[in-house]
């Protein structure tokens, strides 16, 4: 009689069919996106792949007809010990592989340029094309401890862990940080980029589908990264208009003190809508001079490219040790040191009067203009451009 299968047996097939229920509930969002970029993004994850298994498919293929026709027990398989070389074999070994990553090469530089995050969208479907009076609605993007800021200028308002956009229409993500580098991704909508701060990263992008969609940071952060996530809406375009009005019913001010009170790191943060922002603040951010009396990073490296501002810049000196301090979110013992300026020993109001403008060509910093005539403690210009016979 045949012997029963073990009850541990049993009971390890019957633990597998969870998880074969689940794997068929599984949403591969990569592969079925709601936006153009995505989807171009997902296509060429496929024909990657594709290329790809053109060489493991045979490779595997071959692997196990070796191990099967060249087995200890076939006696019939022809054995040749002193094969070395065979020209058709060397070329299908080398050219299959040479001409896929020839395929992979072109793809890739192809998909690079034209799905470049900083370029503009051209179309927002296959055969769709951008209308030239379509303006790309502009949403401003803050990483935060541990928390999405939204702000959108054009509507005047502001939100936390949650966005949304209009279906067909190109949105162009200004997106920066407020402290560490974090990786904005809405895998639906785009690929990752990240959010670094002082720096402004922009995203152009596009959802082709309505629904609520996910968005995290792909890149950790800290204590609170596993909770930074928002929802992401793609709505039509009266759906749209609802929630703007929905956000400018919740009232509140999101100005300058307001920001730095969010920016204090918080984690599992619900969502909250802002009626009004102040003018210019995501350019504060990104400048990192939203404290007030705090210099903005631009005005810094224009003054510094001019040579700093001498002694009329010593007021900037200010008792802070790092960002954290300034925004209250930490307390420490600072010192004092130059926080916004490099000054130089040049007085500002020396260097502010006009320069006499020389038309004659320039031989050096305050020099005068060479002659011919030798000096005491310089040769001739004239006998320096001479040709010298050689010794």
């Amino acid at each position: 009689m045949p012997r029963s299968r073990p009850l541990s047996a049993r009971l390890r097939a019957l633990l597998t069919l969870p998880a074969f229920a689940l794997l068929c509930g599984c949403d591969m969002v990569v592969l079925n996106p709601a936006g153009d970029v995505a989807r171009q993004q997902g296509d060429l994850v496929i024909v990657s792949t594709l290329l790809m298994l053109l060489i493991i498919i045979p490779v595997m293929a071959l692997v196990v007809l070796f191990a099967w026709r060249y087995r200890e027990s076939n006696k019939e398989a022809h054995y040749e010990p002193d094969w070395d070389h065979s020209t058709g074999l060397e070329l299908v070994i080398w050219s299959a592989p040479l001409l896929i990553i020839i395929c992979l090469g072109a793809i890739t530089w192809v998909s690079t340029h034209l799905l470049d995050p900083y370029r503009p969208l051209a179309r927002t479907g296959p055969n769709q094309p951008v209308a030239a009076n379509v303006k790309p609605l502009e949403v401003q993007v803050v990483a935060l401890d541990w928390k999405w800021l939204f702000i959108y200028p054009e509507q005047g308002i502001a939100t936390v862990n949650e966005m949304a956009a209009p279906v067909g229409r190109p949105i162009r993500f200004r997106i920066s940080a407020s402290s560490v580098m974090n990786s904005f991704y809405i895998p639906a909508l785009a690929g990752q980029i990240y959010a670094m701060p002082a720096m402004e990263t922009p995203l152009n992008a596009v959802f082709d589908k309505t629904g609520v969609f996910q968005g995290f940071s792909a890149n950790y952060s800290g204590h609170g990264f596993s909770k930074m996530r928002f929802k992401a809406h793609s709505v039509d375009q009266a759906g749209f208009d609802a929630w703007v009005a929905e956000a400018r019913k919740a009232g509140g001010n999101l100005d300058r003190a307001a920001y730095l009170q969010l920016e204090r790191p918080s984690e599992g943060d619900p969502v909250r809508r802002f009626a009004a922002v102040e003018t210019g603040l995501f350019d504060r951010v990104t400048n990192l001079c939203v404290q007030p009396g705090k210099m903005c990073m631009h005005q810094m490296m224009a003054l510094d490219a001019e040579g700093g501002m001498g002694k009329a810049g010593l007021h900037n000196v200010r008792h802070v040790e790092d960002k954290t301090s300034a925004t209250g979110t930490h307390m420490h013992g600072g010192k004092s040191f130059v926080g916004e300026i490099c000054a130089d020993k040049m007085d500002v109001a020396v260097r502010a009067q006009p320069k006499p403008v020389r038309q004659a060509p320039l031989a050096g910093a305050g020099l005068k203009q060479p002659s011919g005539a030798p000096t005491p403690t310089a040769p001739s210009v004239a006998s320096e451009t001479r040709p010298r016979p050689l010794s």
